[in-house]
């Protein structure tokens, strides 16, 4: 079976969660003996070389639009569907307030056209500046022979979303157990917390940063800022205190390293999938606190410390909880047995072989 994964154009120059997700599968699936081969939206495919095209991320339908229609071959979609509105609506600065105004869906209708305006990505297909975001993706639901969300909580938030008849197949988030061996002996800094991700607005550094300031915590903030973010980047440096370090965007292997140290890791998000780096940690041995906005909660049900990414305050103290409680081994044995990127193209396999059989 040869397979092509189609991802966004930046997946490399602006690494994220699905970087890690569509390498991981990629490379799991060719164990398997999938030819798996990752092309970029913007690339030239010759796509009878594919007996399947997998899409990633149902929030770029314009990609999709573009490659499916022009391909005309069978296709699933991983959908990634994030919902950035809470914090577009209510916490977007300068020009970013005009989307209080705007419904979801107009929103990343927008965002879509200011950046193919900018230069700063490709707008692969026409027809979606009439067609529009969701009837956008209303389209590829509908025509796609199979969706693969990320947990059952996902697939709720795209059916109640878009009215759509797409048959689906959950494929979890992973870890690499490989790379990702906890220490035998570890020896765990309490007031060591991380927070590996993008340094954006959706991912909520600016009260993290409140939340800890001038604090007994050292806070270790891993990563690069994202296109069109170097002012809050700006900010989050602006008032950060002495106790808060910022680290580039660092390859995988080298986070180990901090996984292994750190007694927290933290990703208050204003929404999260899953948070591949809380999966990471997780297994490392850290304990983890969360946003209490989106999927996450199907990950981790109660080996988690949840907090409102609204309120400094329920930051810290979730951050506190989580420093001063043992570790919950069963957590590690949980991801180890369902969450692994090895487990996650088991799952792609059967779907795409069930999408071949129809």
């Amino acid at each position: 079976m040869k397979v092509a994964l189609i991802t966004r154009s930046t997946l490399f120059a602006v690494p994220g969660g699905d970087t890690v997700q569509v390498t991981e599968t990629a490379r799991h699936l060719t164990k398997l003996g999938v030819s798996a081969e990752i092309k970029l939206a913007s690339d030239q495919i010759d796509y009878k070389r594919y007996d399947l095209l997998h899409f990633f991320n149902l929030m770029r339908p314009a990609d999709i639009l573009f490659h499916s229609r022009k391909a005309n071959k069978p296709f699933v979609v991983s959908t990634i569907l994030c919902n950035y509105s809470e914090y577009d609506k209510q916490h977007r600065k300068g020009i970013g307030r005009l989307f209080s105004f705007l419904p979801d869906d107009k929103i990343e209708y927008v965002k879509t056209i200011a950046r193919w305006l900018k230069g700063s990505d490709r707008l692969a297909s026409k027809e979606y500046l009439w067609k529009g975001q969701r009837n956008s993706i209303i389209q590829i639901l509908n025509t796609a022979k199979m969706i693969l969300p990320n947990s059952a909580s996902e697939y709720k938030r795209v059916k109640r979303s878009y009215p759509c008849d797409a048959k689906f197949s959950i494929v979890s988030n992973g870890v690499d157990v490989r790379l990702f061996q906890p220490s035998s002996t570890p020896v765990r800094d309490d007031k060591m917390v991380i927070c590996v991700a993008r340094i954006e607005g959706i991912k909520n550094q600016l009260n993290l940063i409140k939340a800890l300031n001038d604090t007994p915590f050292q806070l270790y903030l891993i990563g690069s800022y994202a296109p069109n973010q170097k002012a809050y980047y700006d900010e989050c440096k602006n008032i950060a205190s002495n106790n808060i370090t910022f680290i580039d965007h660092l390859p995988q292997h080298q986070l180990v390293w901090y996984y292994q140290q750190a007694k927290v890791h933290v990703l208050p998000s204003w929404f999260e999938t899953t948070g591949l780096s809380s999966l990471e940690a997780a297994f490392m041995g850290c304990n983890i606190v969360i946003t209490d906005k989106g999927d996450a909660r199907e990950y981790f049900g109660v080996n988690a410390f949840y907090c409102d990414p609204g309120d400094p305050v329920s930051i810290r103290s979730a951050i506190e909880q989580a420093s001063g409680s043992e570790y919950n081994k069963k957590l590690h044995d949980m991801i180890k047995k369902k969450y692994t990127w090895e487990q996650a193209a088991i799952q792609t396999y059967k779907a795409y072989q069930q999408t071949i059989d129809q």
